[in-house]
């Protein structure tokens, strides 16, 4: 049996669609009820019958630090894919980034071992790639520094070292770094922020760029690394590398609104991050630009997918029909 934790997430929910429709028996665990609704509503934008999927799949309410309730769903379980996690950029969010993402991680490998799993597939971020050299691409191998480093890919590179002291402990372990991930039905976070920008017809785009990879490929990806024998081993999952400028475009004309034309400058940048704290010391929101922000917008870097495409002989798919199916749903959803 196959056990998915971060089932109710972008990654998650799709993963575990793929997963049924293959004929796997899964496991996945959730924290909240109403979580579980999102799930469906992912499942009903590729099939007639949502919940017929959904019922074949066996739901352990459980936390990634709650270790009694994940020695119960690890009951029989060989395989593992690890999603769970929290996505923030807020420092303000450090002792609970660390606590989920650092502590949440050990746990989970720490019961792969304790109930010899198989093999552990775990999601990580591109945000734990070293960075580039101009006019180079970023792999596997570039070092990694904690310097101008976001407090969310700070707590995944400490996960990663947690999957990586498994894999000493004899568990077989495979890690993935998508970029930006392009899905439908997650709107509030991640790739959805850039579709609620394009509706509300921003003339503004933000400088630099990063990795895009859709939902589709990363959940083909983790299913045929579980399946092979390639272990202890991390890959980037880096479909196209685009600028913020031309993936803000594609989203608006598949939206059919007007793409943006003035590129946000670095002096309003700064003076936006003055604003930001006062709105969080105020009012008590999330921090949303930060130094490392400012600066990782400034330094764009470019990633090498060739990795990937040699072991799997895998050829990702064209952005663009993602990006219209996200568009279509966002329309439909709103």
């Amino acid at each position: 049996m196959v056990l998915v934790t971060g089932g109710t997430g972008l990654v998650g929910s799709h993963l575990l669609l793929e997963l049924v429709r293959s004929g796997t028996k899964v496991r996945a665990i959730y924290r909240t009820e109403h979580k579980l609704a999102q799930v469906k509503k992912t499942f009903s934008y590729y099939t007639a019958d949502p919940q017929a999927v959904f019922d074949k799949i066996e739901w352990i309410q459980a936390d990634i630090l709650d270790i009694p309730a994940l020695e119960i769903a690890f009951i029989d379980i060989h395989y593992v894919y690890h999603a769970a996690a929290l996505i923030s950029f807020d420092p303000n969010d450090f002792d609970t980034l660390r606590k989920i993402n650092v502590e949440g991680t050990a746990n989970i490998v720490n019961l792969c071992v304790a109930y010899k799993v198989k093999k552990l597939c775990y999601v990580s971020t591109i945000g734990t790639i070293g960075r580039s050299l101009p006019n180079k691409k970023a792999t596997e191998e570039n070092e990694w520094t904690a310097q101008r480093t976001n407090v969310y890919a700070l707590t995944k590179y400490a996960a990663e070292m947690e999957v990586w002291r498994g894999s000493q402990e004899n568990l077989e372990v495979v890690i993935v770094n998508p970029g930006v991930i392009l899905g439908p039905g997650f709107w509030e976070t991640g790739s959805g922020k850039f579709f609620k920008a394009a509706n509300k017809g921003s003339k503004y785009y933000p400088p630099g760029g990063t990795g895009f990879v859709t939902v589709a490929d990363v959940v083909r990806i983790m299913i045929g690394l579980l399946k092979s024998d390639i272990v202890q081993e991390r890959f980037i999952l880096v479909a196209d590398n685009l600028t913020f400028k031309d993936i803000l475009t594609r989203i608006a004309l598949a939206m059919k609104k007007k793409p943006p034309v003035k590129e946000l400058k670095i002096w309003q940048l700064k003076i936006g991050r003055y604003l930001d704290i006062l709105n969080n010391v105020l009012a008590g929101n999330e921090r949303r630009i930060t130094k490392n922000t400012i600066y990782s917008l400034q330094h764009t870097k470019v990633y090498s997918n060739a990795k990937i495409k040699a072991a799997l002989d895998f050829e990702f798919e064209d952005l663009e029909n993602t990006i219209q199916l996200c568009a279509e749903h966002f329309i439909s959803d709103r």
